[in-house]
């Protein structure tokens, strides 16, 4: 059950030291710690991404790379257009008694972009796109540079096809910090938004008073939830998926079949030869961290580990996967079947890849459009509604002991 972002008191006290220190002395503090820990110099001219830059970005990339980042856009904006709620709405609760509910954009976001273990502009098109389709006014991005002090082309390629321009190039505890407080260069922002490693975690959470740090989104997590008749060779390559994300990463299979675990280990030995080194010892960390399999009793045991462990991506590899998908009450996405491995819902499937980790998936939700509107509640009473209502507000008022609420209705002509 542990979870490496539990396991962070450390990274806090380092978080809580570099925050201060941004808070004080503004972008000279983000510059030091963006050498210290991306080994790059910047300074406040170079920090933010030119218009140039990013055209150069999108040209730079290859087409058939293009392409597929504009197919996944296309999804991935279809899905979040059509969570869109009424912008404004109202129903009569009684005569002369209206109540409704406004909903408007959040004023600016701020887009947090992992780098640490490769480049991911799949993370942007999951938080840009819903942005965008919420009409956040002004969306900025912080991104920690590549060892040339560049973003990189994937990610401002991106950023073109959404129509993103403001960003950073930082990382870590100083980008959060740097928005959570505003410096000479990074504007103050009201959200930030995104998963990070352990310490930008950790920055979250010490600066949770200065800025609203969204769904916890820590390192990458999965459970394939599998019986006797899942095919070995799907569930060998399916849970190695998340497990390469990095040594922080969680990767379970969960089954009541002992002699499925018995035929895929063999079969992930054989496949992780196939793979880079950084990636494959990347995977061998997570099988001795937090990763493994767990062998159950029965289906149902299986399904309640679930529920209780709440991982963040989740696969259905059973013989009847939709009968299974009612019993799934805790996960950050369920995905069914053969041919739905996580793959394609990290980059192109729609549904949004940004999901609650570290077992807040049991009262978390996925990123959503959500996460860039809010709600404003109406009221409306006339004359004849007043009348109807004033008394009850009145008794409710004294039950409370609220002197002038009672007031305001006893009193008023």
């Amino acid at each position: 059950m542990r979870r490496a972002e539990t396991d962070i008191s450390e990274q806090m006290k380092t978080a809580k030291e570099i925050s201060d220190e941004v808070r004080d002395n503004g972008d000279a503090a983000v510059l030091k710690y963006t050498e210290k820990f991306d080994h790059v110099r910047l300074t406040p001219e170079t920090m933010k991404v030119t218009a140039e830059e990013i055209e150069n970005g999108y040209n730079n990339l290859d087409r058939p790379t293009r392409d597929a980042l504009e197919y996944a856009y296309k999804n991935i904006y279809n899905f979040h257009e059509k969570q869109l709620p009424e912008e404004m709405w109202f129903t009569n609760v009684d005569k002369g008694l209206m109540v409704g509910e406004k909903t408007t954009p959040i004023v600016d976001v701020c887009l947090y972009v992992p780098r640490g273990k490769g480049s991911f502009p799949s993370v942007l098109l999951m938080l840009g796109t819903p942005a965008k389709v919420a009409g956040v006014p002004r969306i900025r991005v912080v991104t920690p540079p590549n060892e040339k002090g560049d973003v990189d082309d994937a990610i401002l390629a991106v950023a073109k096809i959404i129509g993103i321009t403001d960003i950073y190039k930082m990382g870590g505890i100083q980008a959060v910090a740097a928005v959570a407080y505003g410096t000479e260069t990074v504007p103050k922002c009201h959200k930030i938004i995104g998963p990070g490693n352990s310490y930008a975690t950790a920055a979250k959470r010490v600066l949770a008073q200065q800025i609203d740090t969204g769904l916890p989104a820590g390192p990458s997590e999965v459970i394939i939830l599998a019986d006797e008749k899942a095919d070995p060779e799907k569930v060998a390559l399916d849970v190695m998926i998340e497990a390469e994300h990095g040594p922080d990463s969680a990767a379970l299979l969960v089954t009541h079949s002992s002699e499925l675990v018995e035929k895929v280990i063999p079969i992930i030995e054989r496949q992780k030869a196939k793979i880079s080194d950084k990636r494959r010892s990347f995977v061998e960390s997570v099988y001795s961290g937090y990763g493994g399999a767990i062998i159950t009793s029965s289906l149902r045991e299986s399904i309640d580990f679930v529920n209780e462990y709440a991982p963040e991506h989740m696969e259905v590899l059973t013989e009847k996967p939709f009968d299974v998908l009612p019993e799934i009450k805790n996960a950050g996405e369920i995905l069914l079947g053969d041919y739905t491995p996580v793959t394609l819902c990290n980059f192109l499937l729609g549904p949004n890849a940004i999901l609650p980790t570290g077992g807040f998936a049991k009262t978390y939700s996925s990123v959503s459009i959500f996460d860039f509107l809010k709600r404003s509640s109406v009221g409306y009473a006339s004359k004849e509604g007043f009348e109807r209502v004033r008394e009850y507000a009145y008794r409710m008022a004294t039950v409370e002991g609220f002197d002038t609420h009672a007031l305001a209705v006893k009193e008023r002509k």
